[in-house]
Parts: C-alpha cells; sequence; structure tokens
C-alpha cells in the first residue's frame, strides 16, 4: 500500500512568556506529519526555533521536495527508512526527525505494539521528568514552581545573579534542582557557581560554556565537582565522542540529531563510554514528547515537560504525573492529534 504525507504547521502558545540565555518567547510554530499507509497512521513531530536556523515552512519546503519518494518507499522498518532518506535530509535534522517519529509510530501501530516493546524494552525502571523554570523574576519563578509541584525543577540561568536565583528558589521547595545556562558562562563562572550550588540540591549542570568553547570544558571537569551535561555541544552522532572527557553526560535532542533512529544510536555509544545519557525536548506538543517517553528505559535523566508548557496542545499522549510518565494505553507512540487537520 503506497504511503501518504501530509503536513500540518501549527503555532503552539506557551502558557507564559518563556526566557532562556537564548532569548524570549510567547510560542513556535511546530512542524507535524502525518504518515499513512491507508490502514495506519504515523504521527512525527519537530519544533524548530530560530537558534537553529530553520521555519516550520523550511521543513515543509523539503519534505515537499521529496514527498514522491518518501510515498513509494516500500516501509517495513524505520531504520532503513532513515538510512535511504538520510542523504536527502541530513542538511535538516529537524525535518528528518519529524519523519523518522512518524516512520517509528507507523510501524509500531503495523505490529500492534506500544513503540518501547518493538525496541524489546519494558516500561519500568524510568527516570522522573524536571519541569523547567524559565529565567523570570524571582517572585515569579517561585510561583511557577508552586503551580506544577513537581520534584524536580530545570532551573534556566544565565543572569548576573544566578545564585541569588537558586539560593531563593530553594527556600520554597524541597525539590531536586537541575541548571542550564545555555551557554551563557564563563570558566571562571562555571567554578564559581558550581561551588555555590554544592549546598543548595543541584543535581548537575546544563551546557555552561558556549558549544564551541568544549575543548575548555577539559579545564570545568578539573574544577567543577557537580556532573557537567552536554546540550548544545551534543548536537549529532558525532558529537558523542567530542564530549567524552569533557562532559560527565549528554542531553539529547530528537529534533537537533536527527530522530529516535540517530538518539537511540547516540544512547547505546554515550553508555559504551560511561556517559550518562539524557533526552531533552524543545516545547514539542503531545506527539513529540510522546516519542521521547518510549525512550525512558535507557536514559538517566529526561526533561519531557514540553506539551506542559504550552495552552493549545494539539494532541493527546504520554502525560506527566509529578514527573512520571504515563502512556495511554495505544501503540506505536500513543500520540493523536485531537482534531483532523
Amino acid at each position: 500500500m503506497p504511503l501518504k504525507l501530509s503536513f500540518h504547521i501549527i503555532h503552539l502558545k506557551n502558557k507564559h512568556t518563556f526566557r532562556i540565555a537564548h532569548g524570549t518567547r510567547t510560542g513556535v510554530d511546530t512542524f507535524i506529519i502525518s504518515l499513512s499507509d491507508g490502514q495506519f497512521t504515523g504521527l512525527g513531530e519537530a519544533t524548530p526555533v530560530p537558534y537553529y536556523g530553520f521555519s516550520a515552512n523550511d521543513l515543509k519546503t523539503l519534505l515537499e521536495q521529496y514527498q514522491k519518494a518518501i510515498e513509494a518507499y516500500d516501509l517495513q522498518d524505520a531504520e532503513s527508512f532513515w538510512e535511504f532518506m538520510n542523504p536527502m535530509l541530513s542538511t535538516n535534522r529537524f525535518a528528518q526527525c519529524a519523519l523518522d517519529i512518524a516512520a517509528h509510530d507507523l510501524v509500531a501501530k503495523r505490529k500492534g505494539l506500544p513503540l518501547y516493546k518493538t525496541w524489546g524494552l519494558e516500561f519500568e525502571n524510568i527516570p522522573l521528568s524536571n519541569f523547567t523554570i524559565g529565567i523570570d523574576e524571582i517572585p515569579v519563578m517561585i510561583k511557577r514552581m508552586k503551580e506544577v509541584d513537581f520534584p524536580i525543577y530545570k532551573i534556566k540561568l544565565g543572569t548576573p545573579n544566578d545564585i541569588e536565583i537558586i539560593k531563593e528558589l530553594r527556600k520554597s521547595t524541597d525539590a531536586i534542582f537541575r541548571v542550564d545556562a545555555n551557554c551563557a558562562w564563563t570558566i571562571k563562572e562555571t567554578i564559581m557557581n558550581s561551588a555555590a550550588f554544592e549546598s543548595l540540591g543541584v543535581e548537575f549542570i546544563e551546557q555552561p560554556l558556549p558549544n564551541d568553547k568544549i575543548e575548555e570544558m577539559k579545564e570545568a571537569m578539573k574544577s567543577v565537582s557537580l556532573p557537567l551535561i552536554a546540550d548544545e555541544s551534543c548536537i549529532t552522532e558525532t558529537d558523542i565522542e567530542k564530549c567524552f572527557g569533557k562532559f560527565d553526560g549528554v542531553n539529547i535532542k530528537l529534533a537537533k540529531c536527527g530522530g529516535l533512529t540517530p538518539a537511540l544510536r547516540m544512547i547505546q555509544q554515550a553508555k559504551g563510554l560511561g556517559l550518562k545519557t539524557m533526552v531533552g525536548c524543545m516545547t514539542e506538543s503531545s506527539v513529540g514528547i510522546s516519542a521521547i517517553a518510549h525512550l525512558l528505559p535507557l536514559l538517566d535523566y529526561v526533561d519531557m515537560d514540553g506539551s506542559m508548557l504550552i495552552s493549545n496542545d494539539p494532541a493527546d499522549g504520554v502525560v506527566l504525573n509529578r514527573g512520571k510518565a504515563i502512556l495511554p494505553n495505544r501503540n506505536g507512540t500513543g500520540a493523536e492529534l485531537r482534531v483532523l487537520l
């Protein structure tokens, strides 16, 4: 049965203005695709952000260019499909991600299984997700924490008063803190802030230095006792080995690496090097977040709160109960569009 590919560009609205070191946004366009064989339909998603130079329309234009090749492909397994499409899509990993997730979802639905079971995994011993608190006035950040009451918070930093922020937030909760500087610190700030955070319940520091300063992370590793996790320094598969010896772990983003297929390889490569494994999100809807959930049995940490940060989620899927992922009783990724788009 020939495949049919459909595209949907949806503007996701943030519940609150979201600020990180890279900038501030109130919403983002997401790119959702449907890949149907006439009986089953797989859903995929990628949410490009301006920082990486792609728009949702760019993703649509690229996939339209290869739509005939996609629809004519005899899809039996998602991994082979990814390899087939890689020469055509490697310049835009976001588009590649959306298509790859849809392929995995479709194949798993054909098998009548949740996606994680097609990989031989069991949904147990899974890490809790954090909830992300964007940069804001300290009373507002405290309010955001109390609104959701999570056991783990990721605190976005990159301000002149980062230590003060963590000290003040700590007064309001006993939850675990993870801090994410999004490339905003210097070596000196990394060492100073880490020393201050050790007694404040901070679990790890994510991407303290700019991604082009990866060699300087060796110095940071020598001087910082808290674990250091790569994000912007870990984009695609070739970056895992580059992060070894400069970070304690890696945060893999499906949209940045090209989907579930390369993410699975990156996780195994990282584990083989003794690096902690984490998967993060890009403020996707429940389509993208549900795909992340199936990787949980392989992870040490996860940041999959994206759908909780938006007010107009167009899909249903995995839900987080105080950080614990609960999958719907459906095959594939478990994501379904709420309305026919």
